[in-house]
């Protein structure tokens, strides 16, 4: 038992990277290793029990740790996935393609309805044509009869004009929505040669400043990408 009160044995132990649990003798024995280590147990036995004790509950903390850990990082890659979707679908709804076929959709229904408006109104002023023909032939009022049928094809005339006419500024509209929507349109600007860098985090470049040589940025073309390294930067005059 002397050598644990020598002077090397407790440098060394004080020294060790890892818990020393002195228990040298019996309980009323004492030595210096006693006052070097990490604790001190009045047996071997009783060293024994503190240190498997201390090792399941480091055990039982550390299957916590990572249950808590798993739970997290389910948490967090559920949330990221939802807001990936919410700004994937925003995306597309705002696209000019899906504008355009809205405003096609929209001028088909209007066409359909103003087609079925008129073939009502056709078929409304026939029958009516029909009833007062029927009425006046009983009368046998030939006059009055040609004066109604003359009405009547005015009318005919006019109403197939005026649905003419709302069809022809109908397209006139869309036509020139169509051509804002391709005037301010990402990819038409793309196809009269101009280009969009950004850099490797995703900001698009305005400015010299945001990029340093060596940087590597990413280049959007008509039709497709390039990556490039920055040689220099020169400001413009």
């Amino acid at each position: 038992m002397w050598s644990f009160n020598d002077e090397r044995v407790a440098r060394a132990i004080f020294a060790s990277r890892i818990p020393v649990v002195s228990a040298v003798g019996h309980e009323t024995d004492v030595t210096i290793a006693d006052f070097v280590a990490d604790l001190r147990a009045p047996t071997p036995s009783a060293a024994a029990e503190i240190v498997s004790r201390n090792q399941q509950e480091l055990l039982r903390q550390i299957q916590s740790a990572q249950q808590r850990l798993g739970m997290a990082m389910d948490y967090y890659l559920a949330n990221r996935s939802r807001r990936f979707t919410q700004i994937f679908h925003r995306l597309q709804q705002q696209h000019p393609q899906l504008r355009l076929a809205r405003q096609q959709t929209a001028l088909e229904r209007l066409r359909q309805r103003m087609g079925f408006a008129l073939e009502a109104r056709i078929k409304q002023a026939n029958q009516r044509q029909q009833r007062v023909s029927q009425r006046l032939s009983q009368q046998n009022p030939q006059p009055r009869i040609h004066r109604a049928q003359s009405r009547i094809q005015q009318l005919e005339y006019r109403l197939t004009e005026n649905i003419r006419s709302r069809l022809s500024e109908q397209r006139e509209r869309f036509g020139n929505a169509v051509t804002h929507l391709e005037a301010v349109s990402p990819l038409a600007t793309l196809a009269r040669g101009y280009t969009v860098s950004t850099t490797t985090d995703g900001k698009v470049l305005k400015k010299i400043k945001q990029v340093k040589a060596g940087d590597i940025m990413t280049t959007r073309l008509e039709d497709g990408w390039l990556e490039s390294e920055v040689k220099s930067v020169t400001p413009g005059t």
